[in-house]
């Protein structure tokens, strides 16, 4: 067994994550199926792995970041056919509570143990270790992984019991979505009523008025640029629908996301699904007819 920390998931976030633990002098061992997501990872110091078995056979800690249950379930199976006990995964994707239940239950029949710790943020947030950590499971897993998340995030929490990283961060995702979609709605009435949009995330940010959204986001609706390398509208939409059948499943109502979400659908139906999620407000300009000063 080595030292190095294991990373499966080499994508947009998870490569802005692998990045920093590299930065921290820690040595990483990463794998992703796409080649192109490894070549790139491996430019940013990341050692290369041939497999997922490689990855789960060399390694005391191991971090998942993956686009969707069927991914993370064919991870998973990989894994499990390699002896590792008291190997610690953490698994960083957003998923359906039932599908981190099914990795957990395959995991911990091999002797892992598992942490449910999905982050808030996007890449622009990651590269600049803002990311936040929801981590829930056995508390003591937690606090051996600890320092390694303080490698990327700016904070990170313990919420308790499997599943509450989750739980919280489907929350945490409404309040980022409405916010995203509000601060766009706000920017286009500054923009039809004379204000320079420079000046007003200026002076808005920072004030009671203001978000996390807004001054990430609105900057990037200030400068009418949205080819950065945040989060394109696929996440949030993909999203979506896992946050819809947890709200439904414990009977709640979530109508001012299901309106904001409305939004996002636009978008992508405009073509803009391969942008920056603050591009809503193009959305909004064609619907308010708004046009920005030369």
């Amino acid at each position: 067994m080595s030292n190095d920390i294991g990373f499966i998931g080499l994508g947009v976030l998870g490569n802005a994550i692998a990045r920093n633990i590299v930065a921290s002098g820690a040595s990483v061992l990463g794998y992703d199926r796409d080649a192109a997501a490894q070549y790139a990872a491996v430019a940013d110091g990341v050692t290369p792995a041939t497999d997922v078995a490689a990855v789960a056979a060399q390694c005391d800690v191991v971090f998942t970041c993956l686009p969707h249950g069927s991914a993370v379930r064919a991870v998973v199976a990989q894994i499990a056919e390699v002896s590792n006990p008291g190997q610690i995964i953490v698994e960083l994707s957003t998923l359906s509570i039932s599908d981190k239940d099914a990795a957990r239950a395959a995991l911990v029949q091999t002797g892992r143990r598992v942490l449910d710790c999905p982050v808030s943020g996007n890449r622009i947030m990651a590269l600049a270790k803002g990311l936040t950590a929801f981590c829930s499971g056995d508390r003591s897993d937690y606090e051996a992984v600890r320092d390694i998340l303080l490698t990327f995030c700016r904070k990170e929490h313990y919420v308790g019991a499997f599943g509450n990283g989750s739980k919280t961060k489907f929350c945490g995702n409404i309040l980022n979505l409405v916010h995203n979609t509000v601060a766009a709605e706000a920017m286009v009435l500054a923009i039809k009523s004379g204000l320079d949009p420079q000046m007003f995330h200026s002076v808005i940010s920072g004030s009671g008025s203001s978000s996390g959204m807004f001054e990430v986001r609105g900057k990037l609706m200030a400068d009418n640029d949205y080819a950065v390398e945040g989060m394109n509208f696929s996440v949030p939409l993909k999203d979506s629908q896992i946050i819809a059948d947890h709200a439904a499943s414990v009977g709640t109502p979530i109508p001012l996301y299901q309106a904001a979400l409305q939004f996002y659908h636009a978008a992508a139906a405009q073509g803009l699904a391969h942008l920056d999620a603050a591009a809503v407000c193009r959305v909004m300009e064609r619907n308010a007819q708004c046009e920005r000063p030369a």
